[in-house]
Formats: C-alpha cells, structure tokens, sequence
C-alpha cells in the first residue's frame, strides 16, 4: 500500500459540491491500493501514519507523530498513485488493485484508523473528488508498505 502524507494546518475532500471530510491541523494522506496489498500492509501503513514523526516540537525539530498532536486524519483513495509511469507518456494502471480489493482495503484502513484515533475524515472511494489543502512547510512523504 502507498501513503501519499503531507503535513496540513487545513484540508477538505468535497464530492459534487459537497464537502465530505476536511481537518484542520493533522495529515491528509492519498491511499494508493497495489496488486498483492493484504490487510497486514494496510495494518503496517495505519501504525506508520499515527506514528511517524512529522510535526516539529518546541525545538522545531519533526519529533512529534499524529497521536501527539490529536491532529486530524484526512484518507483519501487515490488509485492513481499506483501508476506504472517507468516508460512513454501515459500511465499503466496495471499494478493497482483491481476496484472491488482497493475499496475492500481502503475500507478496512478507515475502519482500523477510526478505531485507533478520534479524528478521521475521508474522500469518497471511486468519486470525482475535489481535495484542497494547506501543506504545511511543505512536507510531504512517500510511505510504502
């Protein structure tokens, strides 16, 4: 699984013009679902997303995780982050999970997060979705599992 995490002080996902999750200070994360993704990989990338050290603490260094802030969490599916763009000028999508697997591990993503963090909001699988965001710092990190 990918995890596309970038650091927000804001962010919204709205479908059709209604907003259907936003967050203030936490992570926005696009979730990305690949061929051969278990739950185990959706598990391991949950833990590294409440856990991984990306907010700066009184020293300004990024010593600080979700959990330690109570920031929000913002999933976002996005099966183009599984793209193949190794070669020519359009993207192959064979490496994603097919649709009924992506949504299967998505789901099951935002039913652990919910579980194990207060403040989860989500995009809407499969929608055309319109994500706004305040990247703070910018900082922005690739996690693959």
């Amino acid at each position: 699984m990918i995890g596309l995490l970038q650091r927000v002080s804001r962010a919204r996902v709205t479908v059709a013009d209604e907003v259907v999750g936003a967050i203030d200070r936490g992570l926005l994360v696009l979730v990305g679902v690949q061929r051969g993704d278990t739950e185990a990989r959706a598990e391991r990338l949950l833990e590294r997303l409440l856990g991984y050290r990306v907010f700066p603490d009184a020293e300004e260094r990024m010593n600080l995780s979700l959990r330690d802030i109570d920031g929000g969490l913002l999933l976002v599916p996005q099966f183009t982050l599984a793209a193949d763009t190794r070669k020519g000028t359009r993207p192959g999508f064979s490496s994603a999970a097919p649709p009924e697997e992506g949504r299967r591990l998505f789901e099951l993503l935002l039913e652990r997060a919910r579980a194990a963090h207060p403040a989860v909001q989500c995009g809407r699988f499969g929608a055309d979705m319109q994500v706004e965001l305040v990247n703070d710092g910018p900082v922005t990190f690739w996690l693959e599992t």
